[in-house]
């Protein structure tokens, strides 16, 4: 199934335009709230109408300003979940994934199907209240899918859930994608949830699309110093292009030159360079490679198996943050000493443009978002 998406819209002083495409994959559109997402959703779903643009799903078209063009939710054969589920109370489990559909025998067996799907047999005459949240959660995918949708729309749906139930259900949605052959466009705010669902990644921010790639390209190769913010990169540091060679360029940050591997920029410009946190390696020792200076932890954060380290250097360069696992901070004995030589590998440095207007010089870590 196939979904191609342009619009424009206006909700008083907020003014939203995006375009973008999903086919057979996973489509996570990811900001902060109020950053557009869900106003995506509800346009691709027919419960809001664009001030212009064009909607096709599956290749037939649902909306198009141009063409008068603008068919009713129930025309438009997509499934849509919402944070609250929006379950029905006084009806039971098999009610619930039933409304909507079109009577007929077929009915019945699709109810069967759906249930053995979501793993919810013998629950079909319990009430939603009776059910945990997870197991609510699959009756609103079943009744999202019980009119052979194809095309998922899913806003925030784990959202509710603790951090267990959620993992499951996120591997229960890949395995849906794979069996049904689903285009999902998923909304979050949750940064790891995004990078564990996306084939493509939508970066959206203020109405607008900061970015659209491929997961990995968006999280290690961000367009700008606010996509690399947005998307958690820790390190974002300021230069300038001392040098440029056929395999990159050479960036003076805080009187370290750095070596960025594959980047282009002229000599003298200003630019970002980014890393993010678990690309930044500790060595013990002296530094005698590229892009290796001495530092100081100064602060350590423990979240459950991993450490996040705060670095000072110890001579030129910039202060940084380090990501590492448990076994790695053992094997370094990280819990007994303090200094170390940072590595910021060249080929994980990506170099960005500096847009005009952005934020001075400033070397210190980005804030997580």
């Amino acid at each position: 199934m196939t979904l191609e998406f342009d619009a424009r819209i206006t909700l008083g002083p907020f003014t939203y335009e995006a375009a973008f495409a999903a086919s057979n994959e996973i489509v996570v559109l990811f900001g902060h709230s109020g950053a557009g997402k869900s106003v995506s959703l509800q346009a691709i779903a027919g419960l809001r109408r664009p001030r212009s643009g064009r909607i096709a799903v599956g290749g037939r078209v649902v909306f198009d300003s141009a063409a008068g063009i603008d068919l009713p939710p129930q025309e438009r054969r997509v499934g849509y979940v919402v944070q609250d589920l929006a379950l029905f109370p006084h009806l039971t489990v098999a009610q619930n994934i039933a409304f909507g559909m079109e009577p007929g025998h077929r009915r019945r067996e699709r109810i069967a199907e759906l249930l053995a799907l979501l793993g919810l047999d013998g629950f079909e005459a319990r009430r939603p209240a009776t059910l945990s949240g997870g197991q609510q959660q699959r009756v609103a995918l079943a009744r999202a899918l019980a009119r052979d949708a194809h095309l998922l729309l899913l806003d925030e749906p784990f959202s509710a859930l603790d951090e267990s139930l959620r993992s499951g259900l996120r591997r229960e949605l890949l395995r849906l994608r794979r069996e049904l052959g689903l285009t999902i466009v998923f909304v979050t705010h949750d940064l790891r949830e995004a990078h564990l669902l996306a084939d493509r990644l939508a970066v959206f921010d203020n109405g607008r699309i900061l970015q659209f790639d491929a997961r990995e390209t968006v999280f290690r190769r961000p367009v700008s110093r606010r996509v690399a913010s947005l998307t958690g990169v820790a390190n974002i540091l300021r230069g300038t292009v001392v040098d440029a060679t056929a395999g990159g360029v050479l960036v003076d940050v805080d009187g370290a030159r750095l070596l960025c591997e594959g980047a282009t920029a002229p000599r003298g410009a200003t630019v970002d360079v980014a890393i993010r946190a678990e690309r930044v390696n500790l060595r013990r020792g002296e530094g005698a490679g590229p892009n290796q200076f001495p530092v100081r932890i100064i602060e350590e954060f423990a979240f459950g198996s991993s450490h996040t380290l705060r670095l000072a250097p110890a001579g030129p360069g910039p202060e940084l943050e380090t990501e590492l696992a448990a076994r790695p901070y053992e094997v370094l004995g990280v819990a007994q000493r303090r200094d170390f030589i940072a590595e910021l590998p060249p080929a994980d440095l990506h170099v960005m443009p500096v847009a005009p207007g952005e934020a001075q010089y400033d070397s210190r870590p980005a804030t997580t978002a």
